[in-house]
């Protein structure tokens, strides 16, 4: 899926066209991708049912305006001396709402949707014309929308023209566990992808979406950068062993660093052994003998609980990732090995040091 969703950008690869969505209730399984725009509804107002649910090729109208009756501010004053001017406020009101909603209408959109409220007379209008609507978008949701499907975002609709709205192939309000999910497929401008994810707890979903959007940067960086080495510590196990066998050529204090930088590469697949419940020596064992007898690809293979050619597997990482970790983890290092003392503040030390201390205490004699 990941792969998938990547497949579909263009040649820049930008990663906010790549949306993730969460669904609560459901399984793992259940996740899908979406080869366009996909957002959850928000609140509708009564009237949206009779509202049409799916469109070929319509036209799209983004706004930042509400289409409501709105009180007026707590410190709003009108003064008025006939009940007929109260009349004459109310009138307008009203019109200006149906003018706003006569323009949509007449600007050829059937799909209007808007950052900001749109109430139950609007609603209603649209439902009686065969429009659809949505308001309360959220912003970049609104945003990814517009380059997706071209147009504008506009804060008036005077301005509404065939320039100012979007278009798509496809749209489609679809039921998802419990929410309702607006579809935009077949985008034209921009070429964009949208993974909604199933799951039981929302905590699990979480994990699930970081662990997403790490395979969706490797997959970036793999597009990027077409070099690539196997995975599962068969890269780290093959380095670990080059560096024992060069150490032993170096004379002096060198020849420990470098060993102890080999017994570090070999964390990365004891780590993965770790985390799918294996016999971690046992695993660690089998690699050596198979990078011993010159099988340089072959790492952790989780699915049968011992060791594989990696690369035939398919189990590929970027090599310039690789190389950034390992350049990143020496770094590190050399900063650490560089400090050649700490100063510790004797409150945070959690001991009494009043004994030693002169200026504790019976003050200046």
């Amino acid at each position: 899926m990941a792969v998938d969703a990547v497949m579909i950008l263009d040649d820049l690869l930008p990663l906010d066209m790549i949306g993730i969505k969460k669904v609560t209730g459901g399984a793992l399984e259940d996740s899908f991708l979406v080869a366009g725009v996909a957002f959850k509804k928000t609140f509708s107002y009564a009237g949206f049912e009779m509202q049409p649910k799916k469109y070929d090729n319509p036209r799209i109208a983004m706004l930042n305006i509400e289409l409501e009756l709105k009180a007026e501010r707590d410190n709003a004053e009108i003064r008025l001396e006939k009940v007929e001017e109260y009349q004459k406020i109310i009138d307008a009101e009203w019109d200006i709402l149906y003018d706003k909603l006569e323009k949509i209408h007449k600007s050829g959109a059937q799909v209007v949707l808007s950052k900001l409220p749109i109430g139950d007379v609007a609603t209603q209008y649209f439902a009686d014309r065969d429009m659809f609507c949505a308001g309360r978008v959220v912003e970049e949701d609104l945003k990814r929308t517009m380059k997706a499907c071209g147009g504008a975002i506009l804060t008036t609709v005077a301005d509404l023209n065939e320039k100012t709205l979007g278009s798509c192939e496809h749209f489609e309000e679809r039921q998802v566990g419990g929410e309702r999910y607006n579809l935009f497929t077949g985008c034209s401008h921009a070429k964009t992808s949208t993974i909604i994810l199933r799951g039981g707890a929302q905590q699990f979903m979480d994990e699930t979406e970081r662990s997403l959007h790490d395979a969706i940067m490797i997959v970036r960086r793999a597009m990027k950068n077409d070099a690539v080495v196997a995975g599962g510590g068969a890269i780290e196990m093959e380095l670990s062993k080059y560096l024992r066998e060069y150490s032993r050529n170096i004379a002096g204090r060198e020849q420990l660093l470098i060993g102890a930088i080999a017994k570090a590469l070999e964390i990365i697949p004891r780590q993965l052994c770790d985390n799918a419940g294996f016999d971690a020596t046992n695993i660690l064992n089998k690699l050596r003998q198979r990078h011993a007898q010159g099988d340089c690809w072959y790492g952790v293979d989780i699915t049968k609980e011992d060791v594989e050619d990696n690369f035939k597997a398919c189990v590929w990482e970027p090599s310039v990732v690789k190389i950034n970790a390992l350049m990143a983890a020496t770094e590190a290092a050399c900063l650490i090995l560089s400090v050649d003392e700490t100063i510790k503040s004797p409150k945070s030390g959690g001991t009494d040091t009043s004994a030693n201390n002169p200026y504790v205490g019976g003050g200046m004699m």
